[in-house]
């Protein structure tokens, strides 16, 4: 069994797209974390946790087969830009359905081989002319947002929510927070609470 650690982005890329099913998986491994990170502000905002972490896959995947190395950007801020759009349009449209669940009768291969996701070169040297600035306005904005939140949260919440919006897995925020997995998973239940009462759309998942 071949060890893909020490693979770069591009040669697992390269391997997958031509029909390396382990290398793809060590991929989509390696950048879980960062769908994770994706996701989750939109959980507190109240999307359902499987269905916006699957949304998120599917940009990553997205990312994985329409990147273009010529384009000037890194493959790292291509696919967080893919992950970020889907899961945004994935929110948007259940809005629009009055939440009826994202991925209803919507097949994997579908969304990965129709033409909505797959970028042309024009629309993917957009995306890497603006990544930048998308990047740091969406950032900005999110902490912004949160470092105004979390004035109505205590210490312990407050200490919760940015672990949990790193990414991190329930077990490693209860060992950072010195606190057990059912007390965080409540603080994370009680934050959902609080922001569903304040004038950001939110929600919070629990992987």
């Amino acid at each position: 069994m071949i060890d893909y650690t020490n693979y770069t982005d591009s040669e697992l890329r390269q391997l997958a797209l031509a029909g390396d099913t382990a290398a793809e998986e060590e991929l989509i491994e390696r950048y879980a974390k960062l769908v994770r990170v994706c996701a989750r502000p939109y959980f507190l905002a109240g999307g359902d946790s499987e269905d916006l972490m699957q949304e998120g896959m599917l940009g990553l995947l997205s990312a994985i087969r329409n990147y273009d190395e010529s384009g000037g950007a890194s493959f790292r801020t291509f696919a967080e830009i893919c992950i970020r759009n889907r899961v945004l349009e994935a929110v948007k449209a259940a809005s629009r359905k009055k939440h009826e669940p994202l991925n209803d009768g919507v097949s994997l291969e579908y969304i990965i081989l129709s033409e909505e996701s797959r970028l042309g070169p024009a629309s993917q040297q957009a995306i890497f002319r603006r990544a930048p600035e998308e990047q740091v306005l969406a950032r900005e904005s999110e902490k912004e947002f949160y470092s105004t939140f979390s004035r109505c949260l205590s210490v312990f919440e407050t200490k919760v929510l940015f672990h949990y919006l790193e990414g991190e897995p329930y077990r490693r925020i209860a060992e950072a927070v010195g606190s057990s997995e059912k007390s965080v998973d409540n603080a994370v239940q009680r934050i959902r609470r609080k922001l569903a009462r304040q004038p950001f759309p939110g929600d919070i998942s629990r992987s």
